[in-house]
């Protein structure tokens, strides 16, 4: 079985909501994981997420379609964009003129490869580095992740993704980050979370045995590294998401619980209330 293949096993949606048909997504998911000359990090300095990076990248940008309702004219901020994997398949979708990207992580490698490769070819895509201090991924940075605040005005954006983001943040940042998320969007604007939820049914597969931190609403899967894939409540998400001010759509169960669903984490989509909704 391809890549492709799979791919389009698991997007069972026929038609998307953001106006292209099925079979114009798939043709587009296709050309991302075999089109050559699009940017592609060597790849000893991928440094986030496991799996073939464009099939990832192309998986999840059926997804911001189908599921988030992405559009081609809409401003995107990608909180923890890493090294462009979620950017990469975005350039051949977005609008060129009226679409726009921004993209910020603490890690300077990925921000500059970036910023060199994507950017001069795609001008509409930005990328900055914000020195948010975290065990693993910049241990040294100067902003705390409690204190966490994105340079933009309130309202920018449209769409907003934090892949792989929540599952290494301790809850009380994901609380600050779920708030900068609903200042930072427009009313009917979306924010697409993947998570670890854990509802105290199932803890999860054998891969990840996740244990409660403490007494809170946190969990762990790796005692040594607790930020390494970190768990929360999903009461504590729910309720974190409507405090800040964002309408959730249901929470999407991933398939790292060893049940069959269309991606590995658990997807949450909630929405700014505001016009059109």
């Amino acid at each position: 079985m391809t890549a492709i293949t799979a791919l389009r096993q698991i997007a069972p949606e026929q038609s998307s909501p953001a106006g292209i048909s099925a079979a114009e997504l798939d043709y587009l998911m296709a050309s991302v994981q075999t089109n050559r000359f699009l940017p592609h990090p060597p790849a000893g300095s991928i440094f986030v997420g496991d799996g073939d990076y464009r099939a990832i990248g192309a998986e999840f940008l059926g997804h911001y379609i189908r599921l988030g309702r992405l559009r081609p004219h809409e401003r995107i901020l990608d909180i923890g964009c890493g090294i462009g994997r979620m950017a990469v398949p975005l350039t051949q979708y977005l609008d060129p003129e009226r679409g726009t990207y921004d993209g910020v992580d603490p890690v300077m490698e990925g921000i500059l490869w970036c910023a060199q490769t994507i950017t001069p070819v795609y001008p509409r895509f930005r990328f900055q580095r914000l020195d948010i201090a975290h065990p693993l991924y910049n241990p040294q940075g100067s902003l705390p992740g409690t204190e966490v605040q994105f340079g933009f005005a309130n309202g920018s954006f449209d769409f907003i993704t934090m892949i792989s983001v929540a599952t290494h943040l301790p809850p009380d940042e994901l609380v600050v980050y779920l708030n900068e998320a609903s200042r930072l969007l427009a009313p009917g604007g979306r924010l697409f979370l993947t998570a670890f939820a854990i509802d105290g049914t199932s803890t999860g597969q054998e891969r990840l045995k996740f244990k409660r931190w403490q007494d809170g609403p946190g969990w762990y899967a790796i005692e040594e590294a607790p930020l390494a894939a970190a768990g929360v409540d999903t009461d504590y998400l729910l309720e974190a998401a409507a405090a800040a001010g964002l309408a959730s759509e249901g929470l999407r169960r991933g398939h790292w619980r060893g049940t069959t669903a269309a991606h590995y984490q658990d997807l949450l989509i909630a929405t700014k209330p505001g016009a059109g909704q």
